[in-house]
């Protein structure tokens, strides 16, 4: 079952919607990694060591692990985190520099420097 996590935030009208997707995409991986610290942390703490515990092939699996957890609660909405960063990058966007046109060199004075 995939939610759309981001479904309340709209693409700027100006926008290419390949442009939004691209930066929707982006707002939920870093979510998600986000979250991989947060529960790489936690599971950290765990102790390994004991009759009930998996000991060196549970931290060897331990990373990938974290990895799915923090991928699927990202994709199931996550902590609302993503919302918050599409609008940043959004904004970002909007306020990148557009290059501007090279000003076109003053032809009369080079022109005047030949007529002398």
């Amino acid at each position: 079952m995939s939610i759309d996590v981001l479904a309340g935030s709209e693409r700027p009208p100006l926008m290419p919607e390949r442009t939004y997707s691209a930066l929707k995409n982006q707002a939920v991986e870093m979510e998600g990694l986000f979250i991989n610290t947060l529960i790489s942390q936690m599971f950290s703490s765990i102790d390994t060591e004991g009759a009930f515990s998996g000991g060196q092939a549970e931290q060897t699996w331990r990373g990938m692990m974290a990895e799915q957890y923090s991928q699927s609660v990202a994709e199931a909405g996550g902590f609302g985190l993503a919302d918050t960063i599409l609008r940043d990058l959004i904004a970002i966007q909007g306020n990148a520099v557009t290059p501007q046109p090279a000003s076109q060199p003053q032809l009369d004075a080079a022109i005047g420097a030949y007529t002398q």
